[in-house]
């Protein structure tokens, strides 16, 4: 049976190739690239990229959620947002809104983005309420253990988020689930969610990554370092039925996803 991801301004068949998002972190302080599209000229200009680099998605965040990042309230958060969304919003691709708290997706929303990444995995139930109101998919991420095995652990959290959003009345089909590398997780753990990434096939799956410090713990490689190994693991991702992929560098992952693509779709 089709995937059909439903936004306001689109359709989009998952399956038929791998979508890939393009982060764009207007923050002071992300793990990766903190500072470097903190200005609303230097993020609109690196979005523009992404999408000319081959984005499907652009996914904004306001807040970085490094390892012991410093929360900031909802009004700073959406300063940082007013005028970059309705700017990339012009480039033509669906906007995601990075953020776990619902006045935010709210404000986001209304500026034109499309879709809500929830980090902290739907805690605050009002982001259904959110998500409705703008007839927008959500992504959920799994961020946090209450099980010895962390397959099962995920595997339960997803079934239990479905069954929350009947209770909501919202539609399961527009839930995307993110298994949450690194967060609330030990490495161990990390790699083997993603050597049994299949283990997930029945949900839609997003797959963030990219030059996290799993890939350094393992390689040994620096965050600038990573892109290549980021690109290794949205190959495999792929084989195992990842339907989207969250990166960095767009431009490399994107040829990888797409020859990827011809060999496994």
């Amino acid at each position: 049976m089709k995937k059909i991801l439903k936004l306001r301004s689109q359709k989009i068949e998952l399956g038929k190739k791998t979508l890939v998002a393009g982060i764009l972190n207007v923050t002071p302080d992300s793990f990766s690239d903190g500072g470097f599209f903190y200005s609303q000229n230097s993020a609109i200009r690196h979005a523009k990229k992404l999408v000319d680099d081959g984005a499907d998605i652009i996914d904004i965040g306001a807040e970085s959620t490094r390892p012991n990042f410093t929360p900031i309230s909802a009004d700073e958060e959406i300063s940082r947002l007013e005028k970059i969304i309705p700017a990339v919003k012009n480039f033509g691709v669906p906007i995601s809104i990075d953020t776990y708290k619902p006045e935010v997706a709210e404000f986001a929303l209304n500026l034109g983005a499309e879709i809500i990444n929830d980090v902290h995995g739907l805690d605050d139930k009002k982001m259904f309420d959110v998500a409705k109101k703008f007839s927008a998919p959500i992504i959920a991420m799994h961020n946090k253990k209450n099980s010895p095995n962390i397959i099962d652990d995920i595997k339960n959290f997803f079934e239990k988020t479905l069954e929350t959003a009947e209770r909501f009345n919202f539609d399961g089909s527009q839930i995307i689930f993110d298994p949450g590398i690194g967060f609330g997780k030990t490495q161990e753990e990390n790699l083997t969610v993603l050597k049994n990434l299949r283990e997930f096939k029945n949900f839609t799956i997003l797959l963030g990554v990219s030059r996290k410090s799993v890939i350094g713990h393992y390689t040994g490689l620096e965050v600038d370092e990573r892109d290549e190994a980021t690109g290794a693991i949205c190959v495999w991702a792929i084989s195992q039925g990842v339907d989207i992929v969250r990166v960095h560098n767009v431009k490399m992952i994107s040829k990888m996803c797409k020859m990827t693509d011809i060999l496994t779709r």
